[in-house]
């Protein structure tokens, strides 16, 4: 199959592309840098570079890879993990214009199908706390993201003439994300600026970086148009994983805040995710894309991946 993918060279797109290759599909990655050309080359693709806003630049390299299938890995996220409006924008940006752009370059360049990356922790608070994907999505959240989420996800599960299916990932861990040992999320722990908020009940959902990307082969070969949670078997509240994260890390005890401290330093959308957020179930990515995850739990998962 010849697939197109955007984001190519992110957090999960290097581990993606090189997947895709190896399971015999023909790689176009498309990214905003040059200097990150070289390595989608090593990798097996064919590079092109171009901004995802650029909508004559998306549609000529669309036309020119005649893609089968098209996979949305576009995030323009900082270093630190953030949940400002000015630290969002980019990416919310990325999600809802890039996504109508790089749907209709896939669309009018004879693409078959659409694979897009989406989220799994902005679940509405409410009621249990492991979701399905037939649950809504939270009303407010820190940067807007939800609306930029839910414009994507209907952007891409309605599209005509082209099979669309969204992926939401829970919190990437391994190489190359925040949560690696050289990354945002483990200096904040270090520095204990990561704090356990009011008694730690929020729900996690997260995925190893290499389990994230197999899925997303798996998905994109096999997978029949709709919403799939992309998790790891075990979401855990907050309490509970963060003590076990900076063990494995080497670092001190995770300090505690009182959910109003929050509230008044980041706003209430913040304060809530902090407290309330719910997990996700993989149920129906492991049913129906025959996919299960290498790494069932963060507990061995930080183990190995920060040892």
């Amino acid at each position: 199959m010849k697939v197109f993918v955007a984001g190519a060279t992110g957090a999960i797109g290097r581990r993606l592309v090189p997947k895709l290759t190896e399971a015999g599909h023909e790689v176009t990655g498309m990214t905003r840098s040059q200097a990150k050309a070289g390595a989608l080359r090593k990798a097996g693709a064919r590079p092109v570079v171009a901004d995802a806003l650029d909508e004559a630049a998306g549609h000529d390299a669309m036309r020119e890879a005649a893609p089968d299938a098209v996979i949305q890995q576009l995030t323009a996220l900082p270093d630190r993990l953030e949940y400002s409006d000015k630290a969002l924008a980019p990416t919310n940006r990325l999600r809802s214009e890039g996504t109508r752009i790089l749907l209709a370059a896939a669309r009018a360049a004879g693409a078959r199908r659409f694979v897009a990356q989406s989220n799994a922790f902005l679940y509405e608070p409410t009621g249990d706390l492991v979701k399905r994907e037939d649950e809504p999505l939270a009303e407010d959240s820190p940067g807007r993201v939800t609306d930029a989420l839910g414009e994507l996800e209907r952007i891409v599960t309605r599209a005509h003439g082209i099979e669309g299916l969204v992926l939401r990932y829970g919190y990437f861990y391994g190489p190359g994300t925040h949560f690696a040992a050289d990354g945002g999320v483990a200096e904040d722990f270090r520095k204990r600026r990561f704090p356990v908020i009011g008694k730690g009940r929020a729900v996690y959902s997260f995925v190893h970086i290499e389990d994230a990307a197999e899925a997303t082969v798996a998905a994109l070969e096999r997978g029949v148009p709709g919403i799939y949670n992309v998790v790891d078997d075990e979401p855990a509240p907050l309490r509970e994983w963060a003590p076990a994260y900076a063990r494995a890390l080497g670092a001190g005890k995770p300090l505690r805040a009182p959910k109003l401290l929050v509230r008044l330093v980041a706003g209430k959308p913040a304060a809530e995710l902090a407290t309330a957020m719910r997990g996700a179930s993989n149920e129906k990515a492991k049913r129906e894309l025959g996919w299960t995850p290498h790494h069932p739990s963060w507990r061995q998962g930080f183990r190995e991946s920060l040892a």
